[in-house]
């Protein structure tokens, strides 16, 4: 008696925990995804922050050739680059750049690929062979590459930069969504709701997309990462945002003339990179896990 008492306790805890609370029970047990959460938190207040103690004009933009290739110091933490700029600052100020980038080109990736796999998940037959074909025709030429052409045709810009950077990651969604949608758009809600008349792009958003976040939750933070790395790749080569933005990428490109002797130059902005992509893929290989049904009990 007491042992069904102690079953149905246990049964009511995990029946009044909602979802989300579940994945974040999960979370936490995996330390990795704690520490890469920390760090991105950090770094998203650090860019939202920059403003509060560092003015871009004076502190960002300005040179000062009497203090140029200084090594780091009290006075400048990072050292100073070939113009006399402060790299530190620099660095902080980076974060408004590359984060935002990588966000919002994965926010184009998503509308773009979810879009597009949803409906070739739901729908089957030509339909899906004629968009997968097209997914597979985009993912087959190099990211960069195909970024280069669409930042060449549209211009040299932020917007232009997030938009060819979330036109590469569109090929790993639609393959994400599709296989999603696959897995759930058979079940007997989605014919109930068929049998009652509904729409067929009510279904997709109300029932099947809802069902079918997991995976793509999961593609969404680790493109994150990627995404960065290609804006910083296109800003490297000199095909991402104007000088005298501070993006990470662009500041490797400057100081890499100058790596030999002021290696920290390009030191500094790359640990950036490399600290936000790990963190961010921490945090979506914990995520992942937390996320897994087999772990749920």
């Amino acid at each position: 008696m007491a042992a069904s008492t102690n079953q149905e306790l246990v049964s009511k805890k995990y029946a009044k925990r909602s979802q989300m609370a579940e994945i974040w029970r999960n979370l936490k047990k995996n330390k990795g995804a704690i520490i890469g959460l920390v760090i991105v938190v950090l770094l998203v207040i650090m860019a939202i922050g920059a403003p509060l103690f560092l003015d871009y004009q004076k502190d960002i933009v300005s040179q000062n050739v009497s203090q140029r290739l200084q090594p780091p110091s009290f006075q400048h933490l990072f050292g100073t680059d070939h113009v006399g700029r402060d790299i530190f600052a620099r660095v902080i100020w980076g974060a408004r750049y590359s984060l935002p980038i990588g966000i919002v080109a994965v926010i184009v990736a998503v509308i773009l690929g979810v879009t597009l796999g949803a409906v070739a998940g739901y729908y089957g037959g030509v339909v899906e062979n004629v968009l997968m074909r097209f997914g597979d025709i985009f993912a087959s030429i190099p990211h960069i590459l195909l970024a280069i052409v669409v930042v060449s045709v549209l211009g040299q810009s932020t917007i232009n930069l997030m938009i060819a950077v979330g036109v590469t990651s569109t090929p790993a969604f639609i393959r994400v969504s599709r296989a999603a949608v696959l897995t759930v758009r058979n079940q007997e809600y989605i014919e109930a709701a068929r049998a009652i008349g509904m729409k067929d792009w009510q279904i997709i958003l109300k029932h099947i997309l809802p069902n079918a976040l997991s995976p793509i939750v999961v593609q969404v933070t680790l493109r994150v990462g990627s995404a960065i790395i290609s804006a910083s790749s296109l800003c490297f080569l000199g095909l991402g945002i104007p000088a005298p933005a501070p993006e990470w990428g662009a500041m490797l490109s400057e100081g890499r003339k100058y790596i030999r002797d002021y290696s920290y130059m390009t030191l500094f902005p790359g640990l950036a990179i490399m600290i936000t992509v790990l963190a961010l893929n921490m945090l979506g290989d914990g995520l992942r896990d937390a996320m897994d049904p087999k772990m749920k009990r």
